[in-house]
């Protein structure tokens, strides 16, 4: 191939060849020739080799070599090779570069050049790839250009000073007078680019957004004018006057009258207007009504225009494009705790976007359709909810059942409502929920006393028809083992009578415990249900003895262990063995999610001491020694037990309060014996700031040992995340800390956390604790300290 052939034929050539090599050879010959050219001092052809040489970039090929010569043609007099070094130079250049810098000089003297057509060059170039040196050098040039009489080269200018602005920030102020001059233009090019520059000085600088609140009436006339404007073939675009020019104009109105009465109040009538005189079937005009909305919902607007915002969006919701219906109810889901009696008028569009073949519109109409549950429709939604449980896909099965599940304890209606929903979830997606389910459900059967029977036979007919959804099947054995008594006589009045036998109770057991279905967690739970059936039924207690006694050898450690323990009970301890396996206490709410973790303890700054006013009084707790005595169940042992997981027995390790012994770790592991519930221990606050509350509570374990209960809750009406605490006390005293129940507050105290902490005080000196609260609210990082001077019932 020729070094001299035109672009036309090397394109031509490259494209016709058959391989990727021969693709390469190619580029490699005419890059060669290319590089003898640029050589050649006297070189008419610069322009079109440098064209090639770009065509070979955009290719992908190396081009780099090419840097200089677009340095030279920058600087050549003639516009057809100054055009090409322009256009060189923005793809083959940054900011990043030296050679960039050689061509600050070229651009300041082409923006003074008489040739609007060679400014508008340099102005592309530097809002494309000027640096900061480059910015601050030319940044007059580009105010003087704003100035100019030729709207051609102002709305270039206007685009220009908008890079200029974002990489160098102090450079705004210079701008601002030049940019409010710009808006009595008539030209919509030059409108375009000073709505954009003054957009970008707001949001930079608070200051010039004060200062641009008085340009709001200018902005209201120019888009009235848009408005009621005739058909205009410049600016028409579907029926829509310059739709591009009336978007960032409600964009610039968002930000202004944002937090600010006054200019909200002088934009009203226009989005009013906007709002009511916009066609909604075109796109163009979708797109001026979306950002009318988001105005509207951003400013002070009037309660009847949001309302009128709303009542767009629910008309977006029935638009076939499904892009359109993604939008709205994305703002929907943003205003629905501000205008919530709107949102709830288009509840039934909303619940219809639920069978949308669209996965995106689906996760979207599935959140917005989680936040407009209330008291007054919990029935119809969850109706609703559960019948698209039955059919979501995999990915948002999770989310629904998590939902579902903080709609139902926040509106249920009653008990056995709430039971049977939770139970209705489990059945349809028990896989797929969250590892708290099975905790909080039994503490709800436990404290719903009048339904016991009821649970229990509603469980036991589900165990029957399926064992592949675990926490069902986990809530179901525990229920069995807790109220097998009230399923054997089989008198329910609250559902059908069904006869049960003690071997069908105990052939389900088994078939739980034998099959590959089951987790090593559930078949803790079905052996810890078989053994405290032993306490409950008469004629089959030798079945579970050897039932109990297969798993003495199981192949799984912990259920082995589980199993040692109750043939111990059976063998040594039969006498205690009624006492040890009788029904569970009533579960306090706050003891869930207690678990143990890794301890740790951080050294904190001197803080001013603050004495901690005792606001709950209670009679000291009484020691525990009525549970001491089995610590030699298994053999005699003195030495304390180290608290740990244990299979089968994790609904009463999660379900019951802190242990008050060392022998409460050791009744956890018998299957959930609970000592006779003790006197509350005072509670006093310690912490009360910002809508933050934090409680301390004293045990006393022995003569130097302490167990001290801090519980957080969040009373603000916004979610807090991150939140942590942390203790040092004097050398002396050795401290431990328990893993939290959480890490996050929800708002309005809608769940707390808590957290143990470990106090050895074996040289008994004056106790004292320092506390350091940390955590983020509304992305703001928040850390605060306190001092416990006093401790409650010491």
């Amino acid at each position: 191939m020729s070094p001299s052939v035109p672009l036309q034929e090397m394109i031509r050539a490259i494209r016709s060849a058959r391989t990727q090599c021969e693709e390469r050879g190619v580029i490699q010959r005419e890059c060669a020739a290319i590089r003898a050219q640029f050589r050649q001092t006297d070189n008419g052809g610069r322009s079109h080799n440098l064209a090639k040489l770009l065509y070979v970039h955009m290719l992908g090929y190396p081009a780099h070599f090419g840097q200089m010569e677009c340095v030279r043609m920058i600087a050549s007099p003639r516009y057809s090779e100054k055009r090409v070094g322009y256009l060189g130079a923005m793809m083959l250049l940054d900011e990043k570069q030296d050679a960039s810098l050689l061509i600050t000089n070229s651009i300041k003297n082409d923006l003074s050049h008489s040739n609007q057509y060679v400014q508008s060059l340099a102005l592309c170039t530097l809002a494309c790839m000027g640096s900061a040196e480059m910015c601050r050098d030319l940044a007059p040039e580009i105010d003087r250009l704003l100035r100019s009489s030729n709207s051609y080269i102002k709305k270039k200018a206007a685009l220009c000073a908008v890079h200029i602005v974002r990489k160098v920030h102090d450079l705004g102020e210079l701008f601002v007078p030049s940019a409010r001059s710009l808006l009595s233009e008539k030209n919509h090019g030059v409108l375009h680019g000073a709505v954009v520059l003054i957009t970008e000085l707001c949001e930079r600088s608070p200051e010039t957004l004060e200062r641009f609140r008085k340009t709001v009436p200018d902005l209201v006339q120019i888009m009235k004018g848009l408005v009621i404007s005739g058909y205009s073939p410049d600016h028409d675009v579907a029926g829509v006057s310059d739709p591009f020019l009336q978007v960032r104009i409600l964009r610039l109105l968002r930000i202004l009258g944002r937090n600010n009465e006054a200019a909200s109040d002088a934009m009203n009538d226009l989005l009013a207007q906007v709002a009511t005189n916009t066609d909604s079937t075109k796109t163009v005009g979708n797109a001026v009504l979306y950002e009318t909305v988001l105005t509207v919902l951003d400013i002070k607007s009037e309660s009847g225009l949001r309302v009128l915002a709303v009542n767009i969006l629910g008309r977006f919701l029935l638009n076939n494009d499904r892009n359109i219906r993604y939008i709205a109810m994305t703002s929907l889901q943003k205003i629905v705790s501000t205008d919530h009696n709107a949102v709830q008028r288009h509840r039934g569009t909303i619940v219809d976007c639920l069978k949308d073949q669209d996965a995106s519109v689906k996760r979207r109409a599935l959140e917005l359709s989680l936040a407009l549950v209330s008291a007054s429709n919990i029935r119809s939604m969850m109706k609703e909810l559960l019948i698209f449980l039955s059919s979501c896909p995999p990915e948002l099965r999770a989310q629904a059942a998590s939902g579902i599940f903080n709609a139902a304890e926040r509106y249920a209606p009653s008990k056995r409502w709430h039971i049977d929903t939770i139970l209705h979830v489990l059945t349809t997606a028990g896989g797929d929920v969250r590892d708290e389910t099975v905790p909080n459900l039994i503490q709800l059967i436990t404290n719903t006393s009048e339904l016991h029977c009821y649970t229990v036979h509603k469980l036991y007919r589900a165990l029957l028809t399926d064992i592949s959804q675990q926490p069902l099947v986990q809530v179901a054995c525990w229920c069995i083992g807790e109220y097998g008594d009230l399923l054997l006589k089989g008198e329910c009045q609250e559902t059908e009578a069904v006869q049960v036998t003690e071997d069908d109770v105990l052939d389900a057991l088994e078939i739980v415990l034998q099959s590959h279905m089951s987790t090593p967690t559930t078949r803790g739970f079905a052996l810890t249900a078989t053994m405290k059936l032993s306490t409950r039924i008469t004629d089959n207690v030798d079945r579970i003895r050897s039932i109990v006694s297969i798993y003495g050898s199981c192949i799984d450690v912990e259920l082995q262990q589980r199993a040692v323990e109750y043939n111990a009970l059976f063998k040594k301890y039969d006498h205690m063995r009624a006492a040890v396996l009788e029904r569970m206490p009533v579960i306090q709410k706050n003891s869930l999610g207690q678990t143990n973790g890794e301890l740790s303890e951080e050294p904190m700054k001197e803080s001013q001491p603050g004495k901690v006013k005792q606001e709950e009084t209670a009679l000291p707790p009484q020691p525990a020694g009525q549970v001491v005595d089995l610590l030699d169940l298994l053999g005699g042992s003195q030495e304390p037990l180290q608290p740990g997981s244990s299979v089968g027995g994790s609904a009463s390790t999660q379900l019951t309060a802190a242990p008050t012994s060392a022998g409460g770790d050791l009744l956890d592991l018998l299957g959930g014996f609970e000592p006779t519930p003790l006197a509350p221990a005072p509670t006093v606050t310690v912490y009360e700031k910002n809508g933050v509350t934090l409680t301390l509570s004293c045990e006393q374990q022995s003569e130097s040992g302490l167990t001290v209960t801090l519980t957080a809750s969040n009373s603000t009406d916004s979610d807090i995340s991150g939140f942590t605490l942390q203790a040092a006390v004097p050398k002396s005293v050795q401290l431990q800390m328990r893993a939290p129940s959480r890490d996050s507050l929800p708002a309005h105290g809608g769940a707390k956390l808590t957290q143990l902490v470990v106090l050895n005080n074996p040289n008994k000196v004056n106790l004292k604790m320092r506390i350091r609260v940390s955590y983020t609210c509304q992305g703001s990082v928040v850390q605060d300290m306190v001092q416990v001077d006093s401790f409650p019932g010491l």
